[in-house]
């Protein structure tokens, strides 16, 4: 038992949630970047995978205590949740690194670019 309680194993699928908001965005942006770089489902996959138990685990807590205790404020939790959680540290990052990467590939194409020469 890791800390008194008897049910001390459902804290090992905490310790991903606690380490996803100080290090998920940069996990996310690097794999924007890999989708970016490289075509295939296997990117695409694991960045689904990826943040899959630290969102997951979290998702289910808290939509599970908001269901139970039934406050008037269940929405408001819920939506926070996923704009920060999902969306913030999960969704932006992805699209940062992904976008950013597209954007700087398709300017030095275009810059590299051999120019014809005038007829």
């Amino acid at each position: 038992m890791m800390f008194g309680y008897s049910d001390d194993w459902l804290a090992a699928l905490f310790i991903p949630v606690v380490f996803w908001v100080p290090f998920g965005p940069f996990l996310m942006a690097g794999m924007g970047v890999w989708c970016a770089r490289h075509s295939g489902w296997k990117p695409r996959l694991w960045s689904v995978l990826l943040p899959a138990v630290p969102v997951g685990v979290l998702g289910t807590v808290t939509i599970s205590t908001l269901l139970r205790l039934k406050e008037e404020t269940w929405q408001e939790d819920l939506t926070g949740f996923l704009v920060v959680y999902v969306l913030g540290i999960t969704a932006l990052p992805w699209l940062l690194g992904y976008g950013i990467t597209r954007t700087v590939h398709a300017l030095r194409t275009r810059r590299n670019r051999p120019t014809e020469p005038p007829a």
